[in-house]
């Protein structure tokens, strides 16, 4: 067979359909092994961390987002409120969160990196229930030092508007503060921070 017989066009075309074949079997077979290195939900709810956006979280609304299996709160505390959390510490447990779970750059009047944002595991400390946020002031059934805060019906702990726990109540501690911090001015990466290796 001489090589003036052979056609180039399809030989061409064979060519170029078995790359095209080839590089669509590549893909297939990329596709699964990368998405193998991505962690898992399970994973997540195991550890990874959980980015939350707060762009639209307004003064005084409250944001949940899951995080190891737990919910998280995320509050938009305003400057009233935050003026009320330095008149509570005589009626507080543990004010300073000397005995309480929080990163080192959380143990303040407001357990936050910015003071008008708290992060805060939803659980309480006394018996791992989930407490309602009561941002109301005052109200009858808590008594007229309530200035806000969170409220667990199961067993009558309360928590100001920091987390932090009051005097006399079955919950030993404050509620935890998980590590976190800021991508950007309005997204939170909950469960590392800065510090962590």
């Amino acid at each position: 067979m001489s090589n003036n017989n052979v056609d180039q066009g399809r030989r061409r075309f064979l060519t170029a359909t078995a790359t095209v074949v080839g590089a669509a079997g590549a893909v297939f077979v990329a596709v699964p092994f990368v998405s193998s290195m991505m962690p898992s939900e399970r994973a997540k709810a195991a550890g990874a961390p959980v980015e939350a956006d707060v762009s639209k979280l307004e003064e005084g609304q409250l944001m949940r987002v899951m995080w190891r299996g737990q919910p998280v709160w995320l509050l938009r505390r305003s400057k009233e409120t935050l003026g009320f959390l330095d008149s509570m510490t005589k009626i507080l447990s543990d004010p300073n969160s000397d005995k309480s779970d929080q990163p080192a750059y959380a143990k303040n009047s407001g357990r936050s990196i910015k003071p008008e944002l708290l992060v805060v595991v939803g659980i309480c400390t006394h018996l791992g229930c989930s407490p309602t946020h009561r941002p109301d002031i005052g109200p009858a059934d808590l008594g007229e030092n309530w200035k806000g805060g969170f409220f667990c019906p199961c067993h009558g702990s309360k928590f100001d508007l920091a987390g932090r726990v009051w005097a006399g109540v079955p919950a030993p501690i404050n509620l935890r503060v998980p590590p976190y911090m800021y991508l950007t001015d309005t997204q939170i990466l909950i469960g590392e921070d800065k510090g962590a290796a």
